[in-house]
């Protein structure tokens, strides 16, 4: 009742044309109010306050028929009204705040607090400077203006630093813009389906108005809240929401709200839209989660210390129910017996699950992240080692000479100077470790991505997940789907069986008896949905454009082939008629419409998989245009001489048939589907094709050159995929691989209990290339069984291709989900890691291109880095201790480190691909991040550059016939000596990054140089630094300006690297036995790597190698192979585990960690809930086919699935994982 008040009480308000409500007659308050309403509560605000929808639509002043009107000044005045359809997103990072965060760095603040004691301490003079001696060291200044200007280096360091922080928060602000471009890319993709002065047409999410009547269809996600103007088996997932994974049936009489954020499960149609962005339900919790956040800090604040509290009380009442469920356990435990114990596993992991779920863990570290993050930290141990034992011979040396060897007393007035000597000793030291830890690793693999993303936009692949693009590199099978992503998805009716004759193109309008050929037109016209339809070509000459359905699409141009047109019977009976609709999903594998007649009897027409629906048929029409009875050996010789030819040519086969209720009959029960699909007339069957995009076989032959298999998952019927994978070059002629269907393979899978067992699936995976007739189920299970299989040495890493609704789980579970940009429903994209804008397959060649470019990118930028943190430490280091002064000073080191980290990542991290990454197999989760080849050309040129630093040091004086600037004193001036070291050493980095171009050991390394401008300009932009440093560096870098000769000197000893190179690449990797490869991945047995190289040649590419005599190379390789197998043979005799040298069980999940949204879960409770299928299923239509050669006859129904224990056998470490995508436990980790 107070409901009713309140909705008269805003009526009388409208009567007075109150501002409030401006020209409409609902206000934004009201329109929240009711959308917080469900179910029975909704539907009575809606009866009380507007009468039914239709009254709704009035006071919003649109039609439910022809939309809005569509007009600009209409639009703008209802977004002023209720607001635009965007959530305003969270506020990026000020650059300052960057550069806060870029402070935080440990190393970076030991260097400030030095800088800062040495200027503090550089202005201290004893009160009698002048007398008071202490000590050679500190002593020797010649004059006073060089003492005065002790303050410089501590500056230098300090700006240095500022220079660090400053390059550091601009390569993270710009990370940040293109991640925010990245973002608003995919939201601009996004566009939805809305009825505007009487035309369907698509627009922009954020253009969605209040008062527009938006069509929904299955794989949407709903962009807004409405209310359902009409539905057909309209089926909602509002687990997002509510967390319910159940889905949701909306109808005008239980449940007519639908909210923004939940997808769309089944059937589809029309909804008002009553609340756009901030104020629909999705809009309300964001800003609830603050994606504004403009309350107070201190609220925050007083909010964060609340949750720290409640976290704290929550944590005790945890750990004790924790203590109450052992104990109860425990007498559990003592009183089960041993059925009731095997259980156990399961509830524990239930608490696991829950106990996961509490605190959702951060996403896990990509494999490349991985290895990185394990080596940087290894470098950063020696590094921290070496300055620490740099600083202590430092400090040492110093001691023992100035108060043992000059016997001096300690002077209390020589304290501070003694202090700077230490201050000077830790910023040497701390130099040190600035100049070993590779801090410039975070950086080159950011750029790189980053980079390699940008430019995959190009090429069709927009990355939603940054790690997905390296991933790909490692990528060694390809799970596809073939409609649209193998083949052109542009489908025609090309074959037809009608009237009890084969047509083998379209027939004539007149060869067909009339009866017959209006209800085939009648029954497309209306048994499409009616988002189906052909447009006119938008180029002249063009072909029509098909839109909607593309199976559908076919049948429509099959109407129009036949001269008549499905639009008269649209308008006839517009979608509001229809009396019911069973929409087509992956279970019934066919679509119905029923219409009522005016005589009270009913007619439904249906259209499904060929197979599937002559089963349900029991008449045929003939040539006469009557129905005759239609046998079960009819029905064989039908599947024999019709549709296995036409499926055999690569077809897709649809049947279309139809049923009358006579009145007499009374009322069906239209919710007992089985009976209503019964006793159908079969009208027709037609063949439908759908030709190979032209680029996939070449692809599909640059995938196998690569080391990658490719697999096709379809719905579609086994000899139609088996024509296919041929025309592809999937399946090879004379190829012993396996083609089974979805049946089989289940068949195959599963032990008597229905179970699925991992060891089953091995002897199953490694051959089959073709699945057809697949559920979306079957092809999770497939991906997940792939991807935790240990048969073969490096565990798979696969990448899947998907379209539909229900492709989520294996899209999600795939270390690489790949969603179709134009068919692929909302649902997969959100689930998948990269989105293929062009729906083509030779855009993931693309994507696999780019991946393995960024591991040799990181690569490079790795063998340059540690030539260089070699170099520098050592000399540093061995300089240090002999001549108890770093002959390169902290700003100097401090600029060697820039040009290594930052300018080098950038010119090495954007290579751009080339087609050479597509010849070697894929890398794996566990190669070393550098080969024994980097290994050696790392060690090559440290010792080259050694030997040259080293001469220079303790020779240079003679060789330039210069003073040494050895022993100087503490203020001293820059010594030309010093410079030339300085100045030799960076001119030999430079030279070297050209080296570290090239990985594997190939001759040129000036290949393709001038494809990388970036690359170009930063290598000369560092020269042209350089000379400025050296002439114009002055005090501050410890520079002297260089003579022409001295500089010819060192840019010709830079030059040496070069051809030092050349030496070094001659060596052949397998001769130097001792080298060992580094940075390995988490899970690294030791196998024998020497061995492993010697025997596949593939793994490392050493062209020095290849340049031996051929003769030699083979007569070494055979007698390795020996040496090798017998060693394998030992070793396996010698291992005890089944697991050792194989990664275990627990690594597996390195790359995705799934968090628990309930969004994706196939409950067990109901085996029969229909499954939708991928669209490729939803084209499909066909169904379960009965193949000549394979044991398996015509299906009869689809499998239910099958209740999954949580053991698998064979394999006691996986006994607690859930075994399969049946059981509720799986949905979790299925899920987002």
């Amino acid at each position: 009742m107070e409901n009713t008040g309140f909705c008269l009480r805003r009526f009388d308000l409208h009567a007075q044309a109150n501002h409030d409500v401006g020209d409409f007659n609902c206000s934004l308050k009201e329109l929240r109010s009711l959308m917080e309403l469900r179910g029975p509560e909704g539907i009575t605000r809606i009866q009380e306050c507007y009468g039914d929808v239709q009254g709704l639509c009035t006071r919003l002043r649109t039609s439910p028929i022809d939309g809005l009107g569509g007009h600009a000044d209409d639009i703008a005045r209802r977004k002023e009204e209720f607001g635009q359809n965007v959530i305003p997103p969270k506020k990026p990072k000020t650059f300052l705040q960057l550069v806060w965060e870029a402070l935080q760095d440990v190393t970076l603040i030991i260097l400030e607090v030095a800088a800062i004691i040495s200027l503090g301490l550089s202005f201290y003079r004893p009160p009698d400077f002048g007398n008071t001696y202490c000590g050679k060291a500190a002593g020797g200044v010649e004059d006073e203006g060089e003492a005065d200007a002790g303050w410089i280096e501590g500056a230098a360091i300090l700006l240095s630093v500022v220079c660090v922080v400053l390059v550091t928060a601009f390569n993270d602000w710009s990370k940040e813009k293109q991640f925010r471009g990245l973002q608003s890319r995919i939201e601009q993709e996004q566009k939805f389906t809305v009825v505007r002065g009487g035309q369907v047409i698509q627009i922009h999410v954020a253009e969605i108005v209040v008062g527009d009547v938006a069509q929904v269809k299955y794989g949407d996600l709903l962009p807004a809240d409405g209310v359902l103007i009409q539905g057909n088996d309209l089926k909602i997932d509002e687990s997002s929401l509510t967390g319910e994974s159940d889905h949701v049936k909306k109808t005008l009489d239980n449940d007519p709200m639908l909210l923004s954020g939940t997808h769309v499960m089944e059937g589809s149609g029309k909804i008002l839209i009553t609340a756009v962005g901030v104020n629909s339900q999705t809009g309300i919790i964001f800003t609830l989660l603050g994606a504004e956040e403009d309350e107070d800090d201190d609220e925050d604040e007083k909010a964060e210390k609340e949750k720290k509290k409640r976290e704290k009380e929550e944590k005790k009442k945890e750990n004790e129910r924790k203590k109450k469920e052992k104990k109860e356990k425990k007498d559990k435990k003592d009183k089960q017996d041993k059925k009731s114990v095997e259980m156990q596993p399961l509830n524990s992991d239930d608490g696991g699950e829950e106990k996961k779920k509490a605190n959702l863990p951060k996403k896990e570290k990509s494999v490349l992240q991985g290895k990185l993050t394990k080596l940087a930290v290894q470098i950063g141990k020696a590094g921290l080692f070496m300055s620490g034992l740099t600083v202590i011979i430092l400090i040492t040396l110093f001691m023992v000479d100035t108060f043992w060897i000059q016997g001096l007393p300690w002077v209390a007035d020589c304290t501070p100077i003694y202090i700077q000597f230490c201050v000077k000793f830790f910023i040497i030291g701390v130099t040190v470790l600035v100049v070993a830890v590779p801090e410039g690793l975070p950086l080159a693999v950011t750029i790189s991505l980053a980079y390699s993303v940008k430019k995959m936009m190009k090429d069709n692949n927009l990355v939603r997940h940054l790690d997905a693009c390296e991933t790909m590199g490692n990528a060694t099978a390809i799970c596809s789907d073939k409609t649209g992503t193998l083949t052109m998805n542009r489908m025609t009716v090309v074959q037809a069986y009608l009237g009890a004759r084969h047509y083998r193109v379209v027939p004539e309008p007149d060869l067909i008896p009339g009866k017959v050929l209006d209800l085939l037109i009648m029954g497309i016209g209306v048994n499409c949905a009616y988002t189906s339809k052909i447009m006119s070509p938008e180029k002249e000459g063009g072909l029509p454009r098909q839109v909607g359905n593309k199976t559908e699409c076919a049948l429509l141009g099959f109407v129009l082939d036949l001269r008549r047109d499905y639009m008269t019977i649209r308008n006839e009976i517009p979608e509001e008629k229809l009396f019911k609709v069973y929409t087509f999903n992956s279970v019934r594998k066919s679509m119905s419409t029923v219409l009522k007649n005016a005589d009270g009897s009913y007619r439904m027409f249906s259209k499904g998989a060929s197979e599937i629906l002559l089963k349900k048929c029991c008449k045929i029409m003939t040539a006469n245009g009557e129905a005759k009875v239609f046998k079960s050996r009819d029905r064989d010789d039908v599947v024999k001489k019709v549709i296995e030819p036409m499926a055999s040519e690569g077809l897709r086969t649809i049947c279309l048939a139809y049923r009358d209720f006579p009145p007499a009959d009374g009322e069906p029960d239209w919710e007992n589907e089985t009976d209503i699909l019964t006793g159908l007339t079969c009208l027709c069957v037609v063949g439908i094709e759908d030709p190979v995009r032209p680029e996939v076989p070449d692809a599909i032959k640059r995938c196998q050159r690569a080391g990658i298999t490719v697999r096709m998952v379809t719905g579609d019927n086994i000899n139609t995929a088996r024509a296919i994978a041929s025309k592809c070059g999937i399946l090879q002629p004379g190829d012993d691989f396996l083609c089974i269907d979805g049946k089989e393979f289940n068949r195959r899978i599963r032990n008597e209990l229905g179970e699925i067992e991992q060891e089953r699936i091995d002897k199953i995976w490694p051959k089959l290339r073709v699945l057809a007739r697949s559920s979306p189920t079957d092809k999770h299970t497939l991906v997940k069984g792939i991807m935790d299989s240990t048969v073969q040495e490096p565990r798979q890493v696969v990448a899947v291709t998907g379209d539909g609704t229900n492709d989520g789980p294996a899209l999600k579970k795939a270390d690489v989900g790949f969603a179709m940009g134009i068919a692929g429903t909302d649902v997969a994209k959100e689930a998948s890691d990269i989105i293929l804008t062009d729906d083509n397959f030779s855009s993931i060649v693309k994507a696999v291109m780019w991946g393995r470019n960024v591991y040799d990118s990181i690569s490079k930028f790795l063998q340059f880095q540690l030539t260089v943190n070699v170099v520098a430490v050592i000399v540093a280091f061995t300089g240090a201790c002999i001549t108890q002064d770093s002959p390169l000073k902290a700003v100097q080191m401090l600029w060697v480190n820039l040009i290594m980290d930052t300018f080098a990542s950038l010119a090495l991290a954007t290579e751009p691909p080339t087609e050479s990454l597509l010849l070697r197999k894929p890398y794996g989760r566990n190669k070393p991040l550098i080969s024994r080849t980097m290994m050696k050309n790392i060690l090559g040129h440290a010792v080259y550059q050694l030997t040259i630093i080293f001469t220079l040091l303790f020779a240079g004086e003679q060789m330039f016939d210069i003073d040494s600037g050895r022993y100087a004193p503490l203020h001293a001036p820059p010594s030309e000596h010093y410079t030339i070291v300085f100045n030799t050493f960076v001119m030999m980095q430079l030279f070297n990054e050209i080296n570290a171009r090239k990985i594997h050991g190939e001759r040129n390394v000036f290949d393709g140089i001038f494809k990388n401008m970036i690359f170009c300009s930063i290598v000369f932009g560092t020269f042209v630094i350089q000379i400025v440093i050296v002439q114009f560096g002055g005090k501050p870098f410890s520079c002297v300006g260089l003579t022409i000769d001295q500089w010819l000197w060192c840019v010709f000893l830079g030059f040496g690297c070069l051809l030092w190179g050349q030496v070094v690449t001659t060596v052949p990797t397998s001769r130097l036995k001792f080298l060992k490869s580094a940075g390995h991945g988490t899970q690294q047995e030791e196998i024998p790597e020497e061995e492993l190289e010697e025997m596949e040649d593939l793994d490392e590419i050493d062209h020095a190698e290849m340049e031996m005599r051929r003769g030699q190379v083979l007569w070494c390789r055979g007698l390795g192979r020996i040496q090798t197998q017998i060693r394998v043979v030992n070793a396996f005799r010698d291992t005890m585990s089944p697991y050792e040298g194989l990664e275990t069980p627990e690594s597996r999940n390195s790359i995705h960690n799934f968090m628990t949204t309930p969004e994706f879960r196939i409950e067990d409770s109901e085996p029969q809930i229909p499954l939708i299928d991928d669209t490729e299923g939803e084209d499909d239509l066909a169904t379960l086919s009965s193949s000549p050669n394979q044991n398996n006859n015509a299906v009869d129904m689809v499998i239910p699935l099958l209740k999954e224990s949580p053991k698998i056998s064979g394999n006691p470490e996986i006994a607690v994982l859930p075994a399969c995508p049946g059981s509720p436990l799986n949905s979790l980790e299925t899920s987002l």
